[in-house]
């Protein structure tokens, strides 16, 4: 098979990088400075949930013990950070100026009702006084010492924005009276562009004052997160949030890309067929969430959960979409930083289905695997990075206005059904199936397909210049300045080839933005782009030139391609097409693989073109067995991933870990040997294999003899399973 590079910008590592990176060079032994893994709870520190890793998100900026729940962290080692809610909490003693309670904040329905997110808990009208009074609460958790702070999930739904608050805001925002957001389509755009405004300038304000405040009383540099959901899942859950335009504070140091199960198992239609595809899902939020600090220096996590949000499933279903949601993370190579759990506790101290009689802990093998997992994280700054076999460079274009465009009057202007090729019916609006018609049958045919941040076109010099082939429709979204189009139109030029998908007949065409206001006002801003490039704005499907670049036009609605196999077909020929312009090899698999260094991460493709396994011939460690197996054939079958570690690309004869289900904490040569130092949580059976030039002749471990291991002669590794410690286990080995 012959492998396809990936061009990685911002990501080539310095050699003092590489040094800071891990202590003497060592796999998985790293500084906790670099917080390259954390985890949230609401909890004080337990030794079931001490997994080791680089800092610890306590919950809450309102709880009475929040200050003693971060010393108990802080006192195990862990980075202190706070996580708190921006859209809502316990934030029950709020009082504005005029003496109204946090309920006067709510989000309000077009029915009047307010938006809970719990008894007496509303999803808010971010307001300056709700801004101010979450700034003085924070003050507390800044005294503390903790070093950043993360402003969780800022989300306004989309069929919201019928309360007085919001009315008073939108009177501020367009200096007009309030119109009700459902009455007409342009009054549902400029409320949802009054939310997205409303979230970017509550975080902006919080973390001004809150980084002002560390450096004027503590003269420490505080950093400021938003954990969010990506793009693609709020605008198909009908959610309006900042997402990208954090990149445009400086104030705002990064994200967490809440992205997990809950999320990803969100039904979504493929050849007319509606299911869950979670790991499908997984992989287009991923990448969108990516984009969000792509050519930036801000740091992103991406975020794994073992279970989710509802506990009626068992633990069969948990752990094949986490697996599901892990490979489809690490398929990104662009981000190896991870929230490896949301609430540990919900999954080594409960059981599942919760309620049910037949509910079970977490069994043992699962907890091993995860705790390896866990660490394994840790070491996925990898400098070589290939797609095997893979058509890498294609990239469908998605905008946060996409968000703008879910909720009345949407529904009743769509098509009465699905047999108009033009117009997107009802159930397809409801579930995204303009930006699934797009992506899903590339990306199930094995080609890598990005979501591509378009607002990121004007933000960053040559920001597409790592694609051949990008798939663009404004029948979902709308460029929010003409700059965009002129962006796309100069990426064209130079010899990129664009695919126009798109009738022109979105109703949301017509609301008062920039493309049809002014003396050279289009109907559509479709039009103007193609005006841009020379091409009339009602040509029909096609092929044209622009400067050295070529522009395909299908003038269909992008869901249509979402009908039935037939139409994904028509959609995959045109792209087909595309990569052959764009001078690409259009390779179709029924698998992705991308090895990241040593590491060979795959997934085997349901509902592709074949149902063949994928075959991997060579020497691994099989990272999600418990076991940690050494394998010379792997195969995968469909719907199945695997995670790797490829022995052959290690050096050889030299002693070095390959995986633990505990946290290495120290690696020292010996004349003869090697010891490390190991920690775990309490109650998981621990197992690691081992590097070694040689057979080992003895070990020790807490300075006693141990004889229970395994040598695996060919691959030159030994294998054990610690007996149970508490704290720091101690573990020499000689040949």
């Amino acid at each position: 098979m012959k492998n396809f590079k990936i061009l990685i910008a911002g990501l080539v590592l310095s050699v003092c990088t590489l040094h800071s990176y891990a202590d003497n060079s060592v796999r998985l032994v790293t500084d906790r400075s670099l917080e390259l893994t954390g985890f949230q709870d609401s909890r004080p520190y337990s030794p079931e949930c001490d997994f080791r890793n680089d800092f610890a998100m306590v919950y809450g900026a309102s709880r009475p013990d929040l200050i003693d729940d971060l010393k108990s962290w802080k006192q195990k080692d862990y980075l202190p950070h706070l996580m708190t809610g921006i859209a809502w909490g316990q934030y029950s003693d709020f009082e504005d100026f005029e003496g109204s309670s946090i309920m006067s904040l709510s989000q309000v329905d077009a029915d009047g009702s307010q938006k809970l997110h719990g008894h007496m808990n509303p999803y808010i009208v971010p307001s300056i006084e709700f801004a101010d009074y979450i700034t003085e609460k924070l003050k507390t958790a800044i005294d503390a010492g903790v070093l950043a702070i993360h402003l969780e999930e800022p989300e306004f739904w989309a069929y919201t924005g019928f309360s007085e608050k919001f009315q008073k805001e939108w009177k501020l925002f367009y200096d007009e009276p309030f119109t009700r957001p459902d009455s007409s389509i342009n009054a549902q755009y400029k409320a949802s562009k009054l939310k997205y405004y409303l979230y970017t300038r509550t975080i902006r304000r919080v973390a001004e004052a809150c980084k002002d405040y560390a450096l004027r009383k503590h003269n420490r540099e505080l950093r400021i997160y938003v954990p969010t959901h990506s793009l693609i899942n709020y605008t198909h859950w009908n959610i309006v949030s900042p997402q990208s335009s954090l990149i445009d504070s400086d104030v705002i140091d990064g994200c967490i890309a809440q992205v997990w199960t809950g999320t990803s198992r969100t039904p979504n239609v493929y050849e007319g067929n509606r299911a869950e595809r979670t790991f499908e899902t997984a992989f287009l939020e991923y990448g969108v969430m990516q984009e969000l600090v792509r050519n930036t220096d801000r740091r992103l996590w991406f975020l794994h959960d073992p279970i989710e949000d509802n506990s009626g499933y068992g633990w069969d279903d948990y752990k094949y979409n986490y697996k599901a949601t892990l490979i489809a993370s690490l398929l990104q190579p662009h981000i190896w930083r991870y929230e490896i759990c949301p609430w540990p506790h919900r999954v080594f101290e409960r059981s599942y289905p919760r309620g049910s009689e037949n509910a079970k802990p977490i069994p043992a093998d699962y907890a091993t695997t995860l705790c390896t997992v866990f660490n394994q994280l840790r070491d996925m700054r990898q400098e070589e990075n290939e797609w095997v076999n893979a058509s890498h460079g294609i990239g469908v274009l998605i905008a946060d206005s996409a968000m703008f465009q879910r909720a009345q009057p949407v529904f009743r202007e769509a098509a009465g059904n699905m047999d108009n090729p033009k117009r997107a019916s009802e159930s397809e609006i409801e579930d995204f199936s303009a930006f699934y018609g797009l992506t899903l049958p590339l990306l199930k045919h094995g080609i890598p397909v990005q979501a591509v941040q378009l607002d990121n076109t004007v933000r960053f010099a040559n920001y597409l210049t790592d694609y051949k082939v990008l798939v663009l429709s404004y029948e979902f979204m709308k460029p929010q300045t003409p700059a965009v189009n002129q962006a796309l139109a100069e990426w064209t030029a130079q010899g990129g080839v664009l695919v126009y998908v798109g009738a022109d007949e979105d109703p949301f065409n017509n609301v008062s933005e920039w493309w049809n206001m002014g003396d050279k006002e289009c109907q559509t801003p479709s039009g103007h782009l193609l005006e841009l490039m020379g091409i009339k704005s009602e040509t029909e499907d096609g092929i044209y030139s622009f400067g050295e670049g070529k522009v395909f036009l299908s003038r269909k609605h992008p869901a249509y391609y979402s009908r039935s196999e037939k139409a994904a077909d028509e959609y995959r020929s045109i792209l087909s097409h595309a990569a052959k312009a764009a001078g690409m090899k259009y390779n179709r698999n029924n698998y992705l693989q991308l090895n990241r260094g040593p590491y060979v991460i795959a997934a085997c493709l349901e509902d592709s073109i074949s149902k063949k396994p994928l075959e991997l011939e060579g020497l691994f460690v099989d990272l999600l067995d418990s076991n940690l197996p050494v394998k010379k054939k792997v195969s995968v079958s469909p719907g199945q991933r695997i995670w790797l570690m490829d022995l052959k690309k290690l050096e050889k004869n030299k002693a070095q870990p390959i995986a633990s289900a505990a946290r290495i904490e120290s690696w020292e040569k010996l004349d003869d040997g090697i010891e490390l130092k190991l920690s775990a949580p309490r109650d998981v059976k621990i197992v690691s294999r081992i590097r070694l030039p040689k057979k080992p002749l003895r070990m020790l471990i807490d300075n006693k003899n141990f004889a229970d291991f395994s040598w695996h002669k060919h691959s030159k590794t030994v294998f054990f399973k610690s007996p149970a410690f508490e704290k720091i286990q101690s573990v020499k080995i000689f040949w």
